[in-house]
């Protein structure tokens, strides 16, 4: 990372210090039933959430619907994080879609006091190297905030434009959605020592032992987002080298839940919510184009749920 500010390295840092001591937490965003923004509701969920000693958070991501959020609703939601995290742990925005855009959502982000970015992919079309490493130019040089890239979809950088956009003033890191470990290896290699990776497959779990084997042990946890018992007591597993406690709660909860995710396409964050919501925690419905699971993956959802937070000695809904 060329040119790196005493601000970016601190936050840096930070980041790299949170991402060795807890799971990354995307929280969902709470809507109401006629499918507003219940921004009250995502208060009391996040404070849950965020009492689960997270490494960071990111708010309005992929698991918080970001594609579906005005930027007013954006914005209630990341000053509502910022004000809620107070200053406990990095809070990192989600911003997207083509760099013009982009800005104008990492502006709202850097007036909230957020930590960071992360750059989600862009929207419909693929595009060369050169543009993608364009586009990451035009946001950095339009905002003051460390940016995290986000490769996945139609984004994939080679080596060769991994090592371009570590050298953009505030390019910090990038999260991997592929689980191509090849090219992941690649990539690290390329990497300068201090850039931050991290595993951002759907389900990281899945594959956390595999990415960690090619430098990249920090994951994502959607599960987090509706079982922090769960997902803590994989990440504290896998930390100690429990393999015993690892390949159980994969065998016996991981895999049946990616294998009922995989049922129907935008399962990845309807079934995140509705396992939320089957724990009593006021996220409410997903948003269009998304649709809610069907009453017969919701009652499979309720089995796998209720057995995995067996296997950490947790219920659904305490008394």
């Amino acid at each position: 990372m060329t040119g790196i500010s005493t601000e970016v390295a601190a936050v840096t840092k930070r980041l790299r210090d949170g991402m060795a001591g807890g799971v990354l937490s995307f929280p969902l965003t709470s809507f109401r039933d006629d499918g507003g923004l219940d921004l009250d509701a995502y208060r009391a969920y996040l404070t849950g959430q965020l009492a689960t000693a997270p490494g960071a958070v990111f708010p309005a991501c992929g698991t918080g619907e970001f594609f579906s959020l005005d930027e007013d609703e954006y914005a209630a939601v990341i000053e509502a994080t910022v004000e809620i995290a107070d200053g406990r742990l990095p809070v990192v925005a989600g911003i997207g879609y083509g760099w013009a855009q982009a800005l104008r959502f990492a502006r709202i982000a850097e007036e909230a006091g957020v930590d960071a970015a992360l750059v989600l992919p862009h929207y419909l079309v693929g595009a060369p190297q050169d543009g993608l490493v364009g586009q990451l130019e035009r946001i950095a040089a339009g905002t003051r905030l460390p940016l995290i890239a986000y490769q996945r979809g139609q984004v994939t950088f080679s080596a060769a434009s991994l090592r371009r956009i570590a050298q953009i003033p505030g390019v910090i890191g990038l999260k991997d959605g592929h689980s191509d470990l090849d090219r992941l290896q690649r990539l690290t290699l390329a990497a300068p020592e201090d850039f931050l990776f991290f595993n951002g497959a759907a389900t990281a779990e899945i594959q956390a032992r595999a990415y960690a084997t090619v430098g990249v042990p920090a994951y994502s946890s959607a599960v987090h987002a509706f079982a922090p018992e769960i997902a803590n007591a994989f990440f504290t597993a896998l930390e100690n080298g429990d393999g015993t406690v690892v390949t159980t709660l994969l065998r016996e909860f991981y895999v049946p839940l990616v294998e009922l995710r995989d049922r129907v396409p935008g399962y990845a964050v309807s079934l995140v919510k509705a396992a939320a919501r089957l724990r009593g925690l006021p996220v409410g419905r997903v948003r269009a184009p998304l649709t809610d699971p069907s009453p017969a993956d919701l009652a499979d959802l309720e089995k796998v749920l209720d057995h995995g937070l067996s296997l950490v000695g947790a219920v659904r809904r305490p008394v």
